[in-house]
């Protein structure tokens, strides 16, 4: 059986390019993702296995309680799970996705640059192989975002819904 990185399609490979180089991230997330640049998303990985995004904590990213606003937190954890489903996706045809839910979990108080990772692109992987023309599936995926030190800050359980067009 092949590893993801072995599977990744030549779309595929084109979209990491593009996700991870700062120029054209930037120039596409000004279309598609405004607020991204705002709160000056980054990913920092994206392979078949993980994406990794992080956050800045600045004044554009803060509330008034002095720590990253939710929804910003949100965004980035998102973005997270977005990039890995795109990666699923590029070059194997047509596909609908949605987020059909989105639930999180806060431990600590964000006030440091914060990196979110999502590491279920093997079971994202094998979902999105097993869908046929008109199928459609959901897959909940966690986001975990962690301080330079590795304290989790919280978990973002967003839940996509896919469905393979005929």
């Amino acid at each position: 059986m092949k590893s993801n990185s072995e599977k990744l399609t030549p779309a595929a490979l084109d979209y990491r390019r593009k996700m991870t180089n700062p120029l054209i991230f930037w120039f596409a997330m000004l279309v598609k993702l405004p607020s991204a640049i705002f709160w000056k998303l980054k990913v920092k990985s994206l392979t078949s296995e993980e994406c990794v995004v992080t956050i800045p904590y600045f004044w554009r990213s803060q509330n008034p309680f002095k720590s990253i606003y939710f929804a910003a937190l949100a965004g980035a954890a998102e973005l997270s799970t977005g990039a890995l489903c795109q990666l699923a996706l590029a070059g194997r045809g047509q596909f609908s996705m949605l987020v059909v839910d989105f639930r999180a979990e806060y431990y600590k108080k964000a006030n440091s640059k914060i990196a979110f990772t999502c590491d279920q692109g093997t079971e994202l992987f094998n979902l999105i192989e097993g869908l046929r023309p008109g199928d459609t599936s959901q897959l909940t995926m966690i986001s975990t975002g962690r301080t330079a030190s590795g304290e989790t800050v919280a978990k973002f359980f967003v839940t996509w819904s896919f469905k393979r067009k005929s």
